[in-house]
């Protein structure tokens, strides 16, 4: 079928790393949404364009693409015949939270050495038994990472008052399978609902319900990488029922939760 997906995930035996996810896509968007992890991004052909933080960027020829957690993006095809990617998801024991703001400032490294060591540690990822190989290959890109990083660090002290967008998104992190009605977050936090709404949404540049799905969508993909049948997943990731979670999870990774799974047994993870 042209234009069909090529999709492939899993998680190796490689601490911090938690998913590799290497995909093709000639014409699927992905909406704007969030990782609890880095998202770090190589483009192999094509090129993507994508928004983060409200400013527009772009993966071109040898760019290393370092997205931080909890910032929202999306992102779609820059050119004709799609694009081809590489994508690992590291956490925070990788790179710590004080890197965000750095990342958020230029998340498009040009840094041909970088590009290579990612691509090579990709190919040591593909083969059970070099995880040895894959884990020093991540802390030099690490080092490297923090390299480019820490010159953008700017000292400021903590705020004292972090908001209603603040506490609406750790209330909707501590609801994520329960989840919570509008009017009784409103009456937890202290704010009119339609001021929380506005304030969530001005704040971090997305929309409380499309931040509460993304986060579940994230936790339906870790659990299908432990190997939870796809039938079992929308439950224990929040969704009402199957449709719900294959309606949300297509929409963000581009293929519905139960052939992502079977890319997942397909490379024996």
């Amino acid at each position: 079928m042209v234009g069909r997906p090529e999709i492939s995930a899993w998680r190796p035996r490689v601490p911090g790393v938690v998913e590799v996810f290497h995909a093709r896509f000639t014409r699927h968007s992905y909406p704007m949404h969030v990782h609890d992890a880095w998202t770090l991004l190589i483009v192999d052909d094509g090129a993507v364009r994508y928004d983060l933080d409200r400013h527009e960027h772009g993966t071109p020829h040898d760019t290393v693409s370092l997205l931080p957690p909890q910032v929202p993006h999306n992102g779609s095809p820059a050119t004709p015949g799609g694009f081809r990617k590489r994508v690992l998801y590291l956490d925070l024991t990788r790179l710590d939270e004080s890197f965000i703001g750095p990342a958020v400032d230029g998340p498009d490294l040009v840094d041909p050495v970088l590009r290579r060591r990612v691509g090579q540690l990709h190919t040591a990822l593909e083969n059970p038994g070099d995880e040895l190989e894959a884990d020093c290959r991540l802390a030099l890109i690490g080092e490297r990472l923090r390299g480019h990083l820490r010159p953008r660090l700017v000292h400021r002290p903590p705020a004292r008052d972090r908001g209603v967008a603040h506490s609406l998104r750790e209330l909707l992190d501590e609801r994520l399978l329960q989840g919570v009605a509008l009017d009784e977050a409103a009456k937890l936090v202290h704010a009119h609902p339609t001021h929380l709404v506005r304030a969530f949404t001005a704040a971090f540049g997305i929309a409380p319900h499309q931040y509460l799905m993304t986060r579940r969508v994230d936790r339906a993909r870790r659990l299908l990488l432990d190997g939870r049948p796809p039938g079992q997943v929308a439950a224990a990731a929040g969704f009402y029922d199957q449709s719900h979670l294959n309606r949300h999870f297509k929409r963000l990774v581009g293929i519905a939760p139960g052939r992502y799974a079977r890319t997942v047994t397909a490379h024996g993870r």
